[in-house]
């Protein structure tokens, strides 16, 4: 966690292949570099943000009460000829063949892949409800891939799977997700919202889009104004209250939002005037209850209380993790750089030493990174021996939350600087308060 030992190839120019903020953002701040096209090594930095983010995905879901579970990325076609799917999925899929000439496929989406091992180990509905989820690399060979992460051919996302024995549990179970999805982005300092959308080539009738509103986004949006006061904030939940997450569900897809897809002008007219909105969304999830579309296809049934066989009903939930990390960038961010919330940061504070040699500044910042280490803290220590603008320039590109900037003129006055990366706000304190302040910033984060 010092900038000397680090990797971190940072670009001072604008990448030429880059679009849009959050792509140009992530090369020039050497989170990634392309391998080809659609397909990205996620370098040091990138990676932890990448960590970061998939962790509040887990804890969120285990507190919903669905079960991680880990599928491999190549299936048989098999699966896909036994639900229908495998010759409708379209060129999106990359079919590939093994040695022994079997048809294979690298996974775009688990459906198949799930009800089987479903049906080979559960067989009663005393084993319902149950949710299982995995967090892995899928692939879908996009015809234009571009925007970086935002629209790449392989991509890290959580899909998660219910199974349930009638259609009110399953449509609990979308309740459910919809719940814990709004809870994972407000954590991660989004503003999600679930707007009605198109099911595409997994199917069903009921299925909501999550959408952080951003210009570059590539989906047009249409949606009444009040829908942006609605936060989740710190509610207690229990998921096991049928009654308490159908009240968060109405509570936040009641009012207008609905991509291009699924837009209704008559309805939308219905909005006040005043409150109608245009805009362009970013995807970065999607939830699908599709009753027993698979199950009926794939012969995944349970013996139910009467004792005759039952299809069960299902749904897919999904989260684009890696894509998370274009969005976060492309809702927060300035001329400078990335602005990371502190929730996904991967650097908890930035030690900038403006004397790189001088015996004081240097015992003081080692001082500071051993406190804020021992406090639980992850700081990131500019110790090169460089010019103090370029230092400033590289934390504000790399955009974490707070910076500490010590120097030998403060530390006459026994001050160190601590800054706001959002607000640009600088405040001078003793290095004992500025560890005590990020401590409490975190404590409460």
């Amino acid at each position: 966690m010092r900038m000397s030992r680090y990797f971190l190839p940072v670009l001072k120019e604008d990448p030429a292949e880059a679009a849009i903020v959050s792509h140009r953002l992530m090369l020039r701040a050497g989170m990634i570099k392309q391998s080809s096209a659609g397909i990205y090594s996620w370098l040091p930095m990138g990676f932890k943000v990448l960590r970061k983010i998939e962790d509040i995905v887990h804890e969120e879901q285990q507190k919903a009460g669905h079960m991680p579970m880990l599928m491999p990325t190549i299936q048989s076609a098999d699966l896909w000829r036994e639900s229908g799917r495998y010759d409708d999925y379209g060129e999106e899929m990359l079919r590939i063949k093994d040695r022994h000439d079997r048809d294979m496929l690298f996974t775009p989406t688990a459906e198949e892949l799930i009800t089987d091992i479903f049906r080979s180990h559960v067989s009663s509905y005393k084993d319902l409800p149950l949710t299982l989820y995995q967090i892995q690399w899928k692939f879908r060979d996009e015809r234009r891939p571009r925007f970086g992460v935002m629209r790449g051919r392989e991509f890290y996302m959580k899909d998660g799977y219910n199974f349930d024995l009638t259609k009110e549990d399953a449509l609990h179970a979308y309740n459910r997700h919809l719940v814990s999805y709004l809870r994972t982005y407000e954590r991660m300092g989004l503003q999600a919202i679930p707007m009605r959308a198109d099911s595409g080539p997994i199917g069903g009738d009921d299925t909501h889009e999550f959408l952080v509103l951003a210009d570059t986004g590539e989906s047009e949006v249409f949606y009444d104004s009040a829908v942006t006061d609605l936060t989740f904030g710190d509610r207690e939940i229990d998921f096991d209250d049928k009654a308490q997450c159908q009240s968060i569900m109405e509570e936040f897809t009641t009012k207008y939002a609905r991509t291009d897809e699924t837009h209704d002008e008559a309805v939308f007219n219905e909005v006040p005037e005043e409150r109608r909105r245009t805009a362009r969304g970013i995807e970065v999830g999607q939830i699908f209850y599709f009753g027993t579309k698979y199950s009926d296809a794939m012969n995944a049934k349970v013996q139910g209380p009467d004792g005759k066989p039952v299809a069960v009903h299902m749904g897919s939930h999904g989260i684009g993790v890696s894509r998370l990390l274009g969005a976060i960038i492309e809702a927060s961010h300035d001329d400078k750089g990335i602005i990371w919330p502190e929730g996904v940061t991967p650097y908890h504070a930035g030690i900038v030493n403006l004397k790189q040699g001088d015996e004081e500044a240097d015992a003081a910042c080692e001082q500071l990174y051993k406190e804020l280490t021992a406090a639980g803290l992850e700081p990131l220590y500019d110790d090169r021996k460089e010019r103090a603008g370029g230092k400033f320039a590289t934390m504000d590109l790399i955009g974490l939350p707070w910076r500490i900037t010590v120097g030998p003129r403060g530390l006459k006055n026994g001050v160190v600087e601590l800054t706001s990366r959002k607000t640009g706000e600088s405040t001078e304190m003793t290095p004992a308060e500025a560890v005590a302040r990020v401590k409490d910033i975190y404590a409460g984060a």
